[in-house]
């Protein structure tokens, strides 16, 4: 890079960053940086409900469902709001929306930790976390799109990674602050250490340098093109089975005689095997990115039929685990990788973030539809029902249009 001297993250630059205007040396790097922190943070608090769910029950009187409510709102909500922050963050830049998320993460914690109803806690906990994500995820993932062309599938596997390490790393210490000061002082806490990461973030996240990589697919157009269409079925279809396990898992495992420490090592075994597919497979699809892309499909399709044989075998319900996590990892690395190199990059945020609205659905629709099927005919039904999902899921994609293997970063012209 003229005048500057060659420096490891200027080099980084070069080799990850493209673009064909000058920029800091490191600023590709720091960016990456910054939505790794911002999907730690914001991910970690998020799936750090279940350490406080049952404190918050028990002062505020409420059962089960009402407690679950909170989580259900959140999660609904950093998928289902995707296309609005998307929108925002090409409209406005991912500064502002970042911003946003901030200030949402830290009104939503302090009111949740005030609260003196479920009513309160739904508002503050399952909108302003829940806007919060939203504000950080498809933004985010956008940018990085964006800064990365010669490698941006490795790129966005190190982003999304800092999802999967916050649901490791944050509950654990939720759970000691909460044994430690409450759950009132912990959420006041997680208030002010999440909206200083988002807000740090936010003012190291800047618009890509312009890339001779031709017009984006606007919306619009999108909507009209069949493999756009397609996607969105898939992810849909992949959401009604991916969430099962989450909710039903413990209970299919409690019944079966599994001791709690054990059930514990498989969501370890789930979190990990995530971890190595974002990772992995980002590498991997750097040449083969919608082969990889179908191939996540085919493991979390296997994995449930894994699942179905299983029955009280523990090494079968591990390699369950295993696969579903690694699929998973890869799927949420690849699929905003798959969409920048069909669509394009200028508008991706809009674009990405309309086709999460089909995993807001099947992840707000699945569960319960599994529960209705354990309470009418066991387990069995709801995993035999989430392995004929995942298997369509997969089948809709096989006639995608293909991209340039050797050229993952291929942009329509």
């Amino acid at each position: 890079m003229r005048g500057h001297a060659a420096t490891p993250l200027s080099m980084f630059d070069a080799a990850y960053g493209g673009g064909t205007q000058e920029v800091r040396p490191g600023q590709a790097w720091i960016i990456l940086a910054a939505a790794f922190a911002a999907m730690f943070s914001a991910f970690g608090i998020a799936y750090s409900y279940g350490a406080v769910v049952e404190s918050l029950r028990a002062d505020l009187g409420v059962g089960r469902a009402a407690g679950a409510t909170l989580f259900s709102v959140a999660s609904f909500a950093y998928f289902g709001l995707g296309g609005i922050t998307g929108a925002a963050a090409d409209r406005f830049g991912p500064r502002r929306v970042l911003l946003v998320g901030a200030l949402a993460m830290g009104a939503g914690l302090v009111v949740t930790a005030q609260a003196d109803s479920i009513g309160v806690a739904l508002a503050g906990y399952g909108l302003g976390v829940g806007i919060a994500v939203a504000c950080a995820y498809v933004p985010m993932l956008a940018l990085v799109s964006g800064w990365y062309t010669k490698r941006r599938t490795f790129a966005l596997g190190i982003a999304v990674t800092g999802i999967g390490l916050g649901t490791l790393a944050v509950p654990p210490a939720v759970a000691a602050l909460v044994a430690e000061i409450g759950w009132r002082d912990t959420y006041r806490v997680l208030a002010a250490g999440g909206t200083a990461v988002l807000a740090g973030c936010a003012v190291v996240a800047q618009p890509p340098p312009p890339k001779d990589n031709g017009p984006g697919v606007r919306l619009r157009d999108a909507l009209r093109m069949a493999d756009y269409r397609r996607l969105y079925v898939s992810m849909l279809l992949l959401s009604l089975a991916l969430f099962v396990p989450f909710v039903h898992l413990p209970a299919y495992v409690q019944e079966r005689g599994i001791s709690p420490g054990l059930a514990a090592l498989l969501i370890g075994a789930l979190g990990t095997g995530s971890v190595i597919g974002r990772l992995a497979l980002g590498v991997v699809a750097g040449c083969w990115l919608l082969r990889t892309y179908k191939a996540c499909f085919a493991v979390m399709t296997l994995s449930f039929a894994v699942w179905a044989g299983a029955g009280g075998s523990y090494p079968m319900l591990l390699l369950f685990a295993s696969l579903l996590g690694v699929g998973y990892g890869g799927f949420v690395a690849l699929s905003p990788a798959v969409v920048a190199a069909r669509f394009g990059v200028d508008r991706l945020g809009s674009v990405l973030g309309v086709l999460y609205t089909g995993a807001a659905l099947g992840s707000v629709a699945g569960p319960p539809l599994a529960g209705a099927a354990i309470d009418g005919a066991g387990h069995g039904a709801a995993i035999a029902g989430s392995l004929a999902f995942a298997a369509a899921a997969l089948c809709v994609l096989v006639p995608f249009t293909p991209l340039p293997d050797d050229d993952p970063s291929h942009l329509p012209r």
